[in-house]
């Protein structure tokens, strides 16, 4: 499919190399002429240098045959006027990144007036995201299925837990409740495992079930699921603010660090039931006076990955907080993985999956004259993914038992959501018209339900 994207930041080379990655024909256009001839190196796409908001600019960069448009550079006004320009030029599908809070009560009049597929707000995704890690810390990371209603958690197996050394079929019984060990990964490999599958010390698995019976499983193995009473938040950027809103509505005391005293008063005039720190975060003293030895959350979100690196390094060592990392340049740094960091987010990937999840819908439309891909998680490591699929009437797996099924090697269909239930699939399992099905692999690229069958 022929796609172009608007803006070469962090966002969108993060978003072109996913794309290329997935063997999309790529144009990117950016006002920086070295950088669109970098990024046009680096990952085989073709480049324009120039104004993406310009009706000239996008005829040139061949927006006549042109399926979807990106726009992700800095400003939020230039984004949705490149939409506007790309909907008159006829390209059929829009996505736009807007950020700035003051926007986000609109957003869906935004979407609606201008035609557009999807709206990206990294931001908010990513306060999103680690809101969630507050309300469930003992998870390492956790994406959600079927609007929520089915969640996918990452755990670690720690030395002495009911898990060690047990196989799968053995969990299953302890446990009695509906959840799927789904992927492992152990060192460098990744393992889709059976039943028989031993779990040992040091294993991060990830887990799919509902709310409900993913805090079942947690109480079953000893794990705490109570939700963190107070958070504090080192930067006071958007996602602070995000983060900040989301965790006080869930009736977290929330404690903000900012070393700028004019974003200090807007925040605190915005959030009144916060309260605003204005001082360095990274200040031990600070951070000791604030009650970091206390705190049962800590999130490290300043513009400087090796300042969160730090800040999270030293919040692990005084307190038994749940800690979460916001970082962009290291976050696929494998030195990085040595560090022990908390949880840690990357608001840049979660639009790239987003943009992905999109695209290979849209691909599916085009192939098929449907599109059922509703949800992707690039998870271990990007190594493994998540998908949900809507069945539709014609589908070929409708209908028929799971055992009689032939399905590629490295294919595991994790669980059916037929209304508001989940179902965790077995070999007697059907799926029907109307169900939505979470498939998790190894291979790369699933564009159809009927991409898993061999």
């Amino acid at each position: 499919m022929k796609i172009i994207v608007v803006g070469c930041g962090k966002v969108g080379i993060s978003i072109i190399e996913q794309l290329s990655l997935e063997k999309h024909d790529v144009t990117v256009i950016d006002f920086k002429a070295d950088i669109v001839t970098d990024i046009s190196n680096r990952f085989d796409v073709m480049g324009y240098v120039g104004n993406g908001a310009s009706a000239a600019t996008l005829a040139e960069a061949g927006a006549s045959e042109t399926e979807l448009l990106i726009a992700v550079t800095d400003s939020d006004e230039i984004n949705l006027l490149c939409c506007l320009f790309a909907k008159k030029a006829g390209i059929k599908s829009t996505i736009a990144r807007v950020r700035d809070p003051r926007y986000s009560e609109e957003v869906s009049f935004i979407k609606e007036e201008l035609g557009l597929s999807l709206i990206l707000n990294p931001d908010y995704d990513a306060a999103r995201e680690i809101a969630r890690l507050m309300r469930f810390p003992s998870a390492d990371k956790i994406d959600t299925f079927a609007k929520g209603r089915v969640e996918l958690l990452k755990f670690e197996v720690l030395e002495g837990s009911l898990l060690e050394g047990k196989s799968l079929i053995e969990i299953g019984k302890i446990v009695s409740t509906e959840v799927l060990i789904c992927a492992v990964s152990r060192g460098d490999e990744v393992i889709i495992p059976n039943g028989v599958f031993r779990l040992e010390k040091g294993d991060m698995i990830n887990v799919i079930a509902s709310s409900q019976a993913a805090r079942v499983f947690c109480k079953k193995i000893g794990i705490e699921t109570h939700q963190v009473k107070d958070c504090i938040i080192a930067g006071g950027g958007r996602t602070a603010f995000y983060l900040a809103q989301q965790l006080l509505l869930s009736g977290v005391d929330v404690k903000i660090i900012e070393s700028d005293r004019a974003r200090c008063e807007s925040l605190a005039e915005q959030l009144p039931k916060a309260t605003v720190i204005c001082g360095d975060a990274t200040n031990q003293e600070i951070l000791l006076e604030e009650g970091i030895e206390q705190a049962e959350g800590f999130v490290s979100l300043t513009g400087m990955d090796e300042g969160n690196m730090f800040l999270s390094l030293y919040a692990k060592k005084c307190s038994k907080a749940k800690v979460v990392t916001k970082l962009n340049y290291f976050a696929s740094n494998d030195i990085v993985k040595n560090f022990n960091l908390g949880s840690i987010i990357t608001p840049k990937n979660i639009s790239a999956d987003l943009v992905v999840s999109y695209a290979r819908a849209r691909q599916n439309s085009i192939d098929y004259g449907e599109s059922n891909v509703e949800t992707l998680y690039k998870i271990v490591d990007n190594k493994v993914e998540a998908l949900e699929f809507g069945i539709s009437k014609n589908s070929p797996v409708a209908g028929v038992p799971i055992l009689q099924l032939k399905l590629k090697p490295d294919i595991l269909l994790g669980c059916i959501i037929r209304g508001k239930k989940m179902l965790i699939v077995n070999g007697q399992s059907v799926i029907n018209e109307g169900d939505t099905v979470i498939v998790i692999t190894t291979r790369k690229g699933l564009k159809d339900i009927r991409d898993i069958l061999a």
